[in-house]
């Protein structure tokens, strides 16, 4: 199939779902620039998709959502859960983290006194598909706006407003392509995907479960959210 980038944009998802069945040649006026494919297929991560060495204790096997919650139940590792497979994750570097503490700054200082709460990861966040496919991730930092409505037990059970990821090399293809179809279809509104080696942030908007649009800053410029009028981050204070 060969659809155009501007139609892959605006309907990434169905074009994410449909490349599990067969590859999606982009083109960009007319020409060839892009392959959007089933990893799968290519015979790259068939199980398990790990950030680093697999753990021996998942076998490199598929899991359902009742095996990823005994697997995990007494482990130290951080691990997510998404459509179906065991993603570990490695440990951050420190461009992550600083990137990662200068955001939450600015989220922390922004939502004060305002009904919606910034959190900091780790922190797990239970996200259901349209199809009733369980999923657990771990975003960097989230945007809870139902906190009091949605907390069981001293766990929140609802889908957060807005979620930042800050991506790393190990962490790209699961952030830019996984997690932003997953985030669209369970009714997040935006996501931030922050890129401290390019010095960039993709704020994406989501409604209906589409992409309504996204915007690409880079440093000095500042990320301006659609979702909540006024809240921003200069890029030159997140990426020093």
């Amino acid at each position: 199939m060969m659809v155009s980038s501007t139609e892959v944009q605006n309907r990434f998802g169905k074009y994410l779902q449909l490349a599990v069945q067969e590859e999606i040649i982009i083109t960009r006026n007319g020409v060839p620039v892009a392959k959007l494919c089933s990893l799968k297929k290519a015979g790259i991560f068939p199980g398990i998709v790990t950030e680093e060495a697999p753990s021996p204790d998942y076998g490199g096997k598929k899991a359902t959502y009742q095996q990823f919650l005994s697997l995990t139940k007494d482990s130290e590792t951080r691990c997510e859960y998404i459509d179906g497979e065991i993603h570990m994750l490695a440990s951050p570097r420190i461009e992550h983290q600083l990137a990662l503490m200068e955001l939450f700054v600015i989220f922390r200082d922004w939502f004060q006194g305002k009904p919606c709460t910034p959190v900091i990861a780790p922190f797990d966040i239970t996200l259901k598909r349209p199809d009733g496919q369980i999923n657990v991730v771990q975003p960097d930092i989230m945007v809870i706006c139902d906190l009091e409505e949605k907390l069981q037990n001293g766990y929140y059970t609802g889908v957060p407003t807005l979620i930042i990821e800050v991506i790393s090399e190990s962490t790209a293809r699961i952030d830019l392509i996984k997690k932003l179809d997953l985030y669209m279809s369970c009714g997040v509104e935006e996501y931030w995907i922050a890129n401290p080696q390019n010095k960039e942030i993709i704020v994406h908007s989501f409604k209906e479960q589409q992409l309504a649009g996204y915007t690409t800053y880079k440093s000095p410029e500042k990320a301006v959210s659609q979702v909540f009028p006024g809240l921003c981050a200069e890029l030159a204070r997140v990426f020093k």
